[in-house]
């Protein structure tokens, strides 16, 4: 059996937790796998303070793969973890063997990703952290709402959320990215959740966001779902990267 090294990084508002599952049917496949608690979250929520910044996260993952002395690792982010993976990755390509982005990507230099859905959704955001996160931390997402749609996740996964989440250091959202393009030679792989194939191609051209998403060493899966499928559909989720992280 080939061995691979998984380092799971998770997106806002949870820990290694979240990815228990998945990491469970991936070290019963004979991988060695790493979950990150980032910097005030998970386990390390008592670390959290208005300094914590997306550079914190990337330092993160780039010490995990120095202590532990990785080396060619498949690198998971979901969602906002894409961003500090990609980080790591463009500082220490040498290390990385393959990126994988779950429902997320790497954004262009220079943007953060509290503008990655648009002025509006950044608005009501400042709003949430000045009235509800004493103005350094955005508060977790209604998840039973979010869920209310998603037969796949029932009361005690919306529970788990609930219980799990703690509020994101909004620095680490509003800190642009900053990359040097050493990232770009590695190949990677997106999983297609809450868009697909077809969607991604038809924005790609008019959407800067995505940009990075067509252009290089890509492959895609699709894995119809919501946005967290390391809740919603984890066996599957693991095979995927597993059959990509090979």
């Amino acid at each position: 059996m080939n061995t691979t090294t998984y380092v799971l990084v998770p997106g806002f508002w949870l820990g290694a937790w979240v990815w228990k599952p998945v990491a469970d049917s991936l070290r019963e496949r004979g991988h060695v796998v790493h979950a990150v608690d980032l910097t005030g979250m998970g386990e390390r929520a008592h670390l959290a303070s208005p300094e914590t910044t997306l550079t914190t996260h990337i330092d993160d993952v780039v010490h995990l793969l120095e202590q532990q002395d990785l080396h060619d690792v498949v690198l998971v982010g979901h969602s906002y973890g894409a961003l500090v993976t990609t980080g790591a990755a463009d500082r220490m390509p040498e290390r990385v063997a393959r990126l994988i982005y779950v429902d997320s990507g790497p954004l262009p230099d220079g943007m953060a990703q509290a503008d990655f859905e648009g002025p509006d959704a950044r608005a009501v955001n400042d709003e949430l952290v000045t009235t509800h996160g004493a103005g350094w931390k955005l508060p977790p997402p209604p998840w039973a709402a979010l869920a209310a749609e998603v037969p796949e996740v029932d009361d005690t996964a919306v529970a788990a959320l609930v219980e799990g989440s703690q509020p994101q250091p909004w620095l680490t959202a509003t800190q642009p990215v900053a990359l040097t393009g050493a990232w770009e030679a590695l190949p990677r792989t997106g999983v297609l959740c809450s868009f697909g194939l077809e969607q991604l191609h038809q924005m790609a051209p008019h959407a800067t966001v995505f940009a990075h998403m067509v252009n290089g060493d890509w492959t895609y899966v699709e894995l119809p779902t919501w946005h967290w499928p390391m809740v919603s559909r984890p066996a599957e989720l693991a095979e995927v990267l597993e059959s990509v992280g090979r």
